[in-house]
């Protein structure tokens, strides 16, 4: 017989466009609440860490404005110094803590886009 063997290798390598359809396979995963006993918890526990993480940074402000003001009326560059990076911290922690939920969610609408 002549012309190509039906098991030769050759017929065993998919095509390219057949690959390229494998890597573009949808999963279809997205989420969806009510799955999981127990999310109703996690919420709430979440929540809990992110008020004591509120509560944290006002303390942590208030000792960084203390150590400021202290630094600033004493002389002492370095403490004031440290002060104020601690509060410029304190606020940063605070703006992170507060919008958490909307990076989140903006970033997840964002990724739920690419196709």
């Amino acid at each position: 017989m002549q012309g190509a063997h039906p098991i030769s290798p050759a017929n065993l390598t998919p095509p390219l466009s057949e690959h390229l359809t494998l890597l573009a396979y949808d999963p279809g995963v997205s989420p969806k609440g009510g799955g999981l006993p127990g999310l109703e918890v996690l919420r709430t526990v979440v929540n809990s860490i992110n008020l004591f993480g509120i509560v944290a940074v006002v303390g942590a402000l208030a000792v960084s404005l203390g150590v400021w003001a202290w630094g600033h009326h004493s002389g002492g560059h370095q403490a004031e110094a440290n002060g104020k990076k601690g509060a410029v911290v304190s606020a940063g922690a605070a703006l992170g803590l507060g919008a958490a939920n909307g990076i989140v969610a903006f970033f997840s609408a964002l990724g739920q886009q690419v196709h």
